[in-house]
């Protein structure tokens, strides 16, 4: 008979206890017992004489009753259980625990197995304990069963392997694993498995290893879980128990085999070279495996109408390692994972974890086609189940191969679709993930269609990734350059405040790229203006393209919309409400003035009113936009000849041009420049073997490059176009272009790092990220250190959101100051997030290129 707290009280160990005898009190003794807790809630003191009754009936229990000492921990738990206020049950733990140490201290009287059980429940309850951990030694010692039984407990629950006490028990759980009794073995097996330490590992792992031959399947079973310990704690070990382990698939015994293959996936995980052995036993497991979805009703291993789904689950974990790149091992097994797969019974929880397993090792293995096929079916069934547990793991798996399985994926595109209408976040986020990395060519507008929707009802902190997929998406995958922009203007009218940053500027080269699109999209803005100025990047488009093309707006003429008659003073109202609403930010006032000044050379009735706008900014509190406001004032008073020109329409810009990224990578190959012209025509030059070290950056070649001898300089002559030509010249020289090395390329990240010689002792560094996988890279995150000689200085980076997919790129300037002119080293520590999972790396650069001392790089991870 087992006994368990089971009150609402947080239990730090689920530890079960001795049990103890039903024997019930008096009702004089429940009476003392009752007036002794009823004082204690109230704060009171009981009479003298009142407590010395109640002290003299509880001495009195364990000579003068019947009564057995287990009662007495019953009856301490009942008496604890009883207490109305913390305050109460302390003073009944600290009167207990006095009376423990008092019983440890007796010696060797028969109850200090009965003070420990009760130190063990005080324990459960989050008291301190540690002054049992000696008693613990004591009673492991003893010839008593009862007392050996509760010493291993107590040790178990006591004692970790970071306390100097546990190296006192090794000897005695080296006696006991040779004892005649199977159960005093099964104690030393256990305490060892769950407390054992590193040195006591290697002391007895002989032993462990004799016991794994024993002919007792229920010391065998413990003996298999006790390696599995001394596996994890010393690796090394591993050879000692190789060749028991693949014996003991031969065992019929369920749970000695359950052990057998946790012993051998261990194996196989701690130490790679051991997968070559254990791939000869795939026949064996693949008979265990049939025998196990072929045989008959067994209620002792029965689950659900599965026989024994927990052996099933680590025999397909174990194929999966041994089937990992290995077509003879995959070729074995393809047969059982199809058998599995179309004869399993998915209704019930056990039933499902079998097939997941199942597809799991489906994909990870060399698997034919056609059985890949049925994985994901498999899969597609899981989102129509009722549990959403099950519903998100589906999703997660095939979130995994829809890049690899992108058309069998398809097929459920519709179900994945209605995952997004759930009520549970997480398997929202899951289904919205996938359903972006769904996207292609031919469902782009039916995609897109449910991903507007969802954006409008989806949580607040799904809002950015959802804007961010849309827009990757259609930067991809838009039909025509209308329907790309009409797109970016939904999600910017649904979700303005949750983009990122570089969408207004992406944008903005989009419009300015779809000329023909110019009227259509001015007027588009203006009604979004009109409506909503709560936006803010939909806000700082919309000045933007009044300012540039606010003349198409006046005039109303437009053929792809239904054209609303604007004057100029309504365009001038909407800036200026812009301008003085509270909810625009410093960077939205600033477009709207832009805006209202562009607008000076576009209309011709309101150049006094922008004129009066403009100066009434020249005092603003706001530096920015006060810098702007004077220079505004400046071109209508002194340069008002030059304003025409100033404020004539952007031209279109390129997106790889410099200067304009926007986050996104540049799509060009770095070509190998030639001789810069400045040497070829006589103007100074530094050395030839500085430019081609500088070329030598990338590490190419391992031949080094022979310097070529230096031009023949010409003296500059003493006039001053003279001097500005050879100013030129220098300027020519030294804008050799710059070349990257990338220092770090893992799971999608990829980092690249580019010098640039600003000084003797100067050298600015950029450190570039980009991302080629299918989810954005969250919480980015950069570190560097330098030798102690040297000093640094980091500047801010772009953002710590990197788009997937190579959409966009984060870069951080790095200011190293050299006096010394040591060679170079650093250390560059990266942390960022994919998918929620966080990484952390560092990467360590041995030396810098040519631009920093002449060192050839050398990169090496850590």
């Amino acid at each position: 008979m087992l006994l368990q707290r089971k009150d609402i009280r947080t239990v730090k160990h689920p530890v079960w206890l001795p049990a103890v005898t039903s024997e019930v009190l008096t009702v004089e003794e429940r009476t003392g017992i009752g007036e002794w807790n009823y004082r204690a809630a109230e704060g009171k003191t009981m009479s003298p004489e009142s407590d010395a009754a109640w002290k003299r009936r509880r001495s009195e229990r364990g000579t003068d009753t019947i009564m057995t000492p287990s009662v007495r921990l019953q009856e301490m738990i009942r008496v604890i259980r009883s207490a109305r206020t913390q305050c109460e049950e302390r003073g009944i733990i600290q009167r207990e625990c006095a009376d423990i140490r008092a019983q440890f201290r007796q010696g060797d009287n028969g109850e200090r197995s009965h003070s420990l059980a009760k130190l063990l429940y005080v324990h459960m309850l989050g008291y301190p304990a540690h002054f049992g951990q000696m008693e613990c030694v004591r009673l492991i010692a003893s010839t008593r069963y009862s007392e050996k039984r509760i010493g291993y407990l107590g040790a178990m629950m006591l004692l970790d392997e970071k306390q100097d006490a546990s190296l006192l028990i090794t000897n005695s759980i080296k006696n006991d694993l040779s004892h005649s009794s199977q159960f005093v073995q099964s104690l030393a097996l256990c305490t060892l498995a769950c407390m054992g330490s590193a040195e006591m590992c290697r002391d007895l792992a002989p032993e462990i290893e004799r016991l794994l031959r024993a002919s007792n399947s229920y010391i065998k079973k413990k003996a298999t879980l006790c390696a599995v310990h001394i596996i994890r704690k010393v690796p090394e070990l591993g050879e000692l128990f190789t060749p028991s382990a693949r014996s003991l698939l031969c065992e019929k015994n369920h749970g000695v085999l359950h052990g057998a293959i946790v012993l051998i996936t261990e194996l196989c995980e701690r130490n790679p070279d051991t997968l070559g052995q254990f791939r000869k036993a795939v026949p064996e497991l693949v008979q265990i495996m049939k025998g196990l979805v072929t045989s008959s009703y067994s209620p002792e291993h029965n689950v659900a109408g599965i026989s024994d789904p927990f052996l099933q689950v680590r025999i397909l974990r174990l194929l999966r390692i041994l089937g990992h790149k290995n077509d003879t091992a995959s070729d074995a097994m393809n047969d059982l994972l199809a058998q599995v797969a179309t004869n399993t019974d998915s209704s019930k929880t056990a039933g499902s974890a079998v097939l997941y397993e199942t597809v799991l090792t489906i994909m990870d293995i060399n698997s034919e086609s056609g059985l890949r096929v049925l994985a994901v079916n498999i899969l597609g069934r899981f989102l129509l189940n009722n549990d959403r547990n099950i519903r998100y793991i589906s999703m997660t798996s095939l979130q995994k191969i829809v890049q690899t399985d992108h058309n069998a994926v398809q097929r459920h595109r519709g179900t994945i679709v209605d995952c997004l209408k759930d009520q549970d976040s997480s398997v929202k986020r899951r289904a919205l993930e996938l359903s972006l990395a769904l996207v292609s060519a031919v469902n782009i507008r039916s995609m897109m269609k449910e991903l507007l929707i969802f954006l409008s009802t989806c949580p607040p902190e799904l809002r950015s990734h959802t804007a961010s997929g849309i827009f990757n998406a259609a930067e991809r995958y838009s039909p025509s350059k209308r329907w790309h922009i009409d797109t970016i203007l939904h999600v910017l009218t649904t979700a303005g405040g949750d983009v990122r940053d570089e969408t207004v500027p992406n944008l903005i080269q989009l419009i300015t790229t779809a000329s023909e699109l110019h009227c259509y999209t001015v007027h588009k803005l203006y009604r979004a203006l009109v409506k909503d100025i709560s936006q803010q990047s939909l806000v700082q488009v919309a000045c933007w393209c009044i300012g540039e093309y606010g003349d198409m707006l006046l005039k109303g003429e437009c053929e792809e919309i239904t054209p609303v008659q604007v004057t100029e003073d309504d365009v001038l109202d909407a800036l200026k409400t812009v301008l003085q609403s509270h909810m625009s930010s410093p960077a939205t006032r600033g477009f709207a003035l832009t805006a209202t000044m562009k607008l000076s050379t576009r209309i011709t009735e309101n150049v006094d009113r922008i004129r009066s706008i403009v100066s009434i900014y020249g005092s603003c509190i706001d530096l920015e936009l006060q810098q702007r406001a004077v220079e505004y004032n400046a071109l209508f008073k002194k340069y008002d000849h030059m304003r025409a020109a100033v404020l004539e329409r952007m031209p279109v810009m390129d997106k790889n041009s410099p200067g304009h990224t926007n986050g996104d990578t540049f799509a060009e190959t770095i070509k190998e420049p030639d001789l810069p012209k400045s040497a070829e025509e006589g103007f100074p030059s530094e050395p030839a073997s500085q430019v081609y070290d500088l070329l030598g950056l990338l590490g190419a070649t391992d031949t080094p490059l022979q310097p070529s001898p230096a031009p023949i300089c010409t003296p500059p002559t003493s006039t001053s176009s003279a001097d500005i030509l050879d100013l030129l010249g220098e300027l020519e020289l030294t804008s050799v272009p710059k070349s990257t090395v990338t220092v770090y390329e893992k799971n999608g990240v990829s980092l690249k790092l580019q010098c640039d010689k600003q000084t003797e002792t100067d050298v600015t560094v950029t450190l570039i990220a980009s991302n080629s996988s299918q989810s954005d890279i969250t919480n980015f995150t950069l570190q560097a250190a330098v030798p102690k000689s040297v000093q640094l200085q980091m500047k801010a980076p772009s953002g710590n959101v990197i788009p997937a997919q190579g959409l966009g790129e984060v870069t951080q300037t790095v200011l190293l100051n050299n006096p010394n002119k040591v060679s170079l080293k650093m250390r560059v520590r990266m942390s960022y997030s994919n998918q929620g999972t966080m990484f952390q790396d560092t990467v360590q650069i041995d030396s810098f290129p040519s631009t920093a001392w002449n060192c050839q790089p050398s990169i090496s991870p850590l």
